[in-house]
């Protein structure tokens, strides 16, 4: 009934995507593309019903000192009426999971978290993960069907103040594909708030440019570089990946943001994704601040289903063990 084959055409996969599950950005040719150029492996399979393709999993492997485990990130995407070939989906992954002797495969759908669905993936075997919300579990979004003014009218008021404050101060935002400047603030700004850097933004940025698909925003004022952001065109949305800025007092990041918005608008994307936020009943979260300045911008928030682990061997433990230490650690 079912038929598991390996997928390389970009036009067949990113389809499906679009068609199934257009927030999965991670699963997107693109980013496994970019992962590649980082020297990662990446597999994509997809399933297929009497030559109908109905389920797909852009898979990579991760060697940590923690352990060895298979990764699909947003993924996998099944079409909803299919659901039940993932038990056929998953016994194929598993043994490729132990063909590279992996611990566990850890999976983050984007699927609303209903009964339903935990049901049929604890079925399946799957766990909580002992992680905090990431790869787009728990994000900030802004709808764009409305007219710029009312955009502008919806935010909070101290937003909508600084993006006019910006534009009278004479702030200049450009849109750029040089990223030397940019790395520049982005390492300046990961020293100050302590947060690790990214691995593969030129990559990625790269790839997704090539297509027209990527911009890097600047924002200096009297000459000088004070915020930058890479924002990513995908599918239905416009993705808020990485952010800088130098603590000035001006307010460059706001313009920025106002004018990605904008241009997502002119492409005609219904959605402007901000990207991870912390969850609203954790004050002390280290995302607070960031959490802040997006939903300055008005939207709502946006929750799917937490990151699972299917365990498959015992050396797990020491996986599950140093994940949640890190989590309590760091104020998750």
């Amino acid at each position: 009934m079912y038929k598991i084959s390996e997928i390389n055409d970009k036009n067949i996969w990113d389809s499906f995507i679009r068609k199934v599950s257009p927030q999965s950005y991670f699963q997107s040719y693109n980013f496994g593309e970019a992962a590649k150029m980082e020297n990662i492996s990446v597999q994509r399979i997809g399933v297929f019903k009497h030559q109908e393709l109905i389920a797909v999993a852009q898979i990579t492997p991760v060697k940590a000192k923690r352990g060895r485990f298979l990764h699909i990130r947003n993924g996998p995407v099944v079409h909803p009426q299919n659901l039940d070939c993932l038990k056929y989906l998953f016994t194929e992954i598993e043994r490729m999971a132990k063909k590279v002797n992996a611990s566990f495969i850890r999976i983050s759908p984007l699927i609303a978290e209903t009964p339903e669905n935990k049901q049929i993936l604890k079925s399946l075997g799957f766990q909580n993960a002992p992680i905090h919300a990431m790869d787009g579990e728990y994000v900030w979004v802004l709808d764009l069907d409305k007219p710029k003014d009312e955009l502008l009218q919806n935010m909070r008021k101290t937003t909508r103040y600084l993006i006019k404050k910006g534009q009278k101060m004479g702030v200049e935002v450009i849109q750029s594909s040089d990223l030397k400047d940019f790395f520049s603030l982005y390492h300046e700004t990961s020293r100050r708030h302590g947060f690790v850097e990214h691995k593969g933004i030129e990559n990625e940025f790269n790839i997704f440019h090539k297509e027209g698909n990527a911009i890097l925003y600047t924002g200096k004022y009297q000459g000088k570089l004070i915020a930058g952001a890479v924002i990513v065109f995908y599918a239905n949305q416009a993705v808020y990946r990485h952010g800088a800025s130098a603590p000035s007092g001006i307010p460059a990041s706001y313009l920025i943001q106002w004018e990605a918005i904008n241009e997502a608008k002119s492409r005609g994307l219904p959605v402007y994704n901000f990207f991870g936020i912390a969850p609203p009943e954790k004050k002390d979260h280290p995302w607070a601040g960031i959490t802040l300045f997006k939903t300055g911008f008005g939207g709502r928030p946006v929750s799917y289903i937490h990151t699972l682990d299917k365990v498959l061997s015992a050396r797990y433990a020491l996986t599950y063990s140093v994940e949640l230490l890190r989590k309590i650690s760091k104020g998750y």
